[in-house]
């Protein structure tokens, strides 16, 4: 079974063919971080001009490279849904079109249930598990049942981890997109500032960002000669430290002693350390993809599409884009 998968949820553009047998047959990914960067952050006309723009040189070069005939898909796999709106109605727009080409059926994913299996693409984890997923635009805590059954445990109730390192470096001047640079940097100085942990003391699952990253911008007006490395790790410290911490928390809650980290900023290398370290300590099975199937991919919205079309579920050409269905209600409509 093999599938042709379209992503296009924000800035990167990306397509896939996968094997259900074979594995990927083929993955592209065009960034579209230059474009952005003068901006500190995703303009979304800009991310939708460019993805219109893109997808179809970009479906020809994957053509080319694979010496694949387009004919032989199964089906296409896209992101339905969560995302810039713009953004998702080009790709659902260009999957429909492929599929209408070629007369093959259209399977609908979930951006966030893509993230979830992006570890699947190395190694399969058994149910059930929990799932951080942790990037620009979400930072959530699901427990996963099995395929299809997500349970919600906890969110950010402001900024999302990965937007926090947008702005942080946007204030500290660093560029877009600021989470490797401020990884980089944080490398090289020392966490010697005091930020704030927003509900460490809450016996909730919940996130905020908002707070810390107000913070930031206070203490690089107060502080006339700080050393960008020092605050960069300061801020990093103590992002990785609210969400090791409440990952656990998660863990100790259920009881589940299975732990993936999915998400752009899972491929933090300070991230990857603690939970890391955590895991090891309390015993707990820890899974992370790559930094290749961290960020937006297509394979990602492949290898959840295998899964839905195994099990019969397919969207008429009718289906539109959707800006933010809820996973756990994704998972009860399209089963």
């Amino acid at each position: 079974m093999i599938t042709l998968a379209v992503e296009t949820s924000c800035d990167e553009t990306a397509l896939a063919l996968y094997d259900d047998e074979r594995g990927p047959v083929g993955d592209l990914i065009l960034s579209q971080a230059k474009v952005h960067s003068p901006f500190g952050g995703v303009v979304p006309e800009l991310s939708a001009r460019e993805h219109t723009k893109n997808l179809l040189p970009l479906l020809e070069s994957l053509v080319k490279d694979t010496s694949f005939d387009l004919r032989d898909i199964d089906f296409v796999s896209f992101t339905l849904t969560p995302g810039l709106i713009l953004s998702l109605v080009v790709g659902v727009s260009f999957a429909k079109a492929v599929a209408y080409t070629y007369g093959k059926p259209l399977v609908p994913v979930h951006h966030l249930e893509g993230h979830i299996y992006s570890v699947f693409l190395e190694k399969p984890v058994e149910y059930p598990f929990l799932a951080l997923i942790v990037s620009g635009g979400h930072t959530d805590l699901f427990l996963v049942e099995e395929f299809g059954r997500y349970t919600f445990l906890g969110g950010t109730l402001d900024d999302a981890a990965g937007e926090s390192y947008d702005k942080v470096a946007k204030m500290l001047g660093l560029g877009y997109p600021g989470g490797p640079v401020i990884d980089r940097l944080a490398r090289e100085g020392k966490p010697i500032y005091n930020l704030p942990r927003p509900l460490m003391d809450s016996d909730d699952l919940n996130f905020s960002f908002s707070g810390l990253k107000t913070a930031v911008m206070n203490l690089i007006k107060k502080e006339k000669d700080f050393k960008v490395e020092d605050v960069a790790a300061s801020f990093q410290e103590a992002v990785v430290e609210i969400l090791v911490e409440k990952s656990f928390r998660a863990v100790e809650a259920t009881g589940v002693k299975r732990l993936t980290v999915v998400g752009g900023v899972s491929a933090n290398s300070r991230l990857r350390e603690e939970f890391s370290r955590r895991a090891e300590k309390l015993g707990v099975e820890l899974h992370i993809p790559p930094p290749r199937l961290s960020t937006d991919n297509a394979l990602m919205i492949a290898y959840a599409g295998i899964q839905r079309f195994s099990r019969g579920i397919v969207a008429p050409l009718e289906v539109n884009a959707q800006p933010n269905i809820p996973l756990e209600e994704f998972g009860r409509l399209w089963t």
